[in-house]
């Protein structure tokens, strides 16, 4: 494990914030990767996947945690509560979804998806690719930063269920960001399209 500084800490949407944490030496990473986070050496531990576009002096995660105040403590409710100046523990980067500027993006996220999604579109836009975020549900986290992309070119859409709407013949980087329903919902409308879902960039969170 390697220590980290909490650098900055931004409610970013509804029980949700995300964390700029420094980043170690040698920390290759890109969106769509995640990290482990422990609350220490004995603590909880959980992935979080990385929601910047860039990595060079700090890195972001986004986390969500429980409405009920009342419930135990989660590790989700920790990381809420982290201020400037405290310390956590990760190890990583791990996962071999990732994007490092490699053509055009359709990313299909929902839930905790918002995250990497929001950050391989950045990268895509900067890298001057084109950039579409399809996000199924209301209200996510991040609003002001797909605003942001938005203006910038990059195609965003708040869907209750997903369509092929967004898929096109050259569509070269499809990503997949969500727990396993979604995941079964996107490969489906890949092969609806005739896609093969294997040649898409996957990544299930497990079940809701």
């Amino acid at each position: 494990m390697t220590e980290v500084t909490v650098e900055a800490v931004e409610s970013v949407g509804a029980q949700t914030v995300a964390l700029d944490l420094s980043t170690p030496d040698e920390f290759d990473a890109a969106p769509g990767q995640f990290v482990l986070v422990r609350k220490d050496a004995e603590g909880d531990a959980g992935y979080y996947t990385i929601s910047s576009p860039y990595v060079e002096d700090t890195f972001e995660i986004t986390v969500g945690f429980p409405i009920d105040e009342s419930a135990e403590e989660s590790l989700g409710t920790w990381l809420s509560e982290r201020e400037a100046g405290d310390t956590v523990d990760i190890e990583g980067p791990l996962g071999h979804v990732q994007y490092r500027g490699e053509g055009d993006v359709v990313v299909y996220a929902a839930g905790p998806g918002i995250g990497p999604a929001i950050g391989i579109a950045e990268r895509a836009v900067d890298e001057g690719n084109d950039a579409t975020v399809v996000y199924r549900g209301e209200e996510p986290p991040h609003q002001e930063r797909l605003d942001a992309l938005h203006e910038a070119g990059a195609t965003v859409a708040l869907v209750d269920e997903l369509g092929g709407d967004y898929l096109t013949g050259d569509t070269a980087n499809v990503y997949v960001f969500g727990f396993d329903d979604f995941v079964a919902e996107a490969k489906a409308l890949l092969e609806a399209d005739e896609r093969d879902p294997g040649e898409a960039a996957i990544e299930s969170f497990g079940p809701a």
